[in-house]
């Protein structure tokens, strides 16, 4: 029987750190099934997924080498939060086009969208996605968060609350307050 088997996080993470490679694999053997799982419930797409858990381990690895882990007996929440870190800067990094609603439950850019497709009604729905995704990005850091696992990630608000470990009156409320003050930050700027 292999020793490694009985060792905790730690110890492999110990040995990791002095050398032994084959304590990182007993982690990854320990721990890639929840972990990839984590990552599909996110990403929605087997192939992404796949892509992403390779260079989660290699952040992991990284992190691990550069002594970043700190946790004590805790490696799988703290595994599971580089990635869940980790899905959120990828889908920023795609610009994918969020669906914001309006208060009367409208995609924004249905609202705003022209029947004339010409050249410069490209360019300026062009705009306005970057101005929105721009102002987005200047929400707190929770309300951003949620409005990005919903519009651009598609979960459900009872996916959203377990990911975040909230409730999913949290995850709604936080959702309300991004979309309030994006509305407010939109009137601010003439967007809307």
């Amino acid at each position: 029987m292999n020793k490694a088997l009985l060792l905790s996080d730690n110890e492999l993470i110990e040995s990791f750190q002095a050398g032994n490679t084959r304590a990182f694999d007993t982690l990854i053997d320990r721990y890639q099934e929840k972990i990839y799982a984590a990552i599909l419930f996110m990403v929605k797409d087997s192939y992404l997924a796949e892509d992403l858990i390779q260079e989660i381990f290699i952040k992991i690895i990284d992190n691990i080498k550069q002594k970043k882990y700190a946790e004590e007996g805790k490696f799988l929440p703290w595994a599971l939060r580089i990635s869940h870190n980790y899905c959120i800067d990828h889908f920023r990094k795609v610009k994918r086009t969020p669906t914001i609603k309006t208060s009367d439950d409208q995609d924004i850019f249905e609202v705003i969208k022209h029947t004339d497709h010409s050249a410069d009604y490209k360019m300026t729905r062009s705009q306005t996605h970057q101005n929105i995704q721009a102002l987005v990005d200047l929400l707190p850091e929770e309300q951003r968060e949620i409005i990005v696992l919903r519009h651009y990630a598609n979960l459900s608000f009872k996916e959203i609350a377990t990911m975040t470990n909230c409730s999913i009156n949290t995850a709604l409320g936080r959702m309300r307050y991004g979309l309030i003050n994006l509305r407010k930050m939109m009137n601010e700027r003439g967007l809307m």
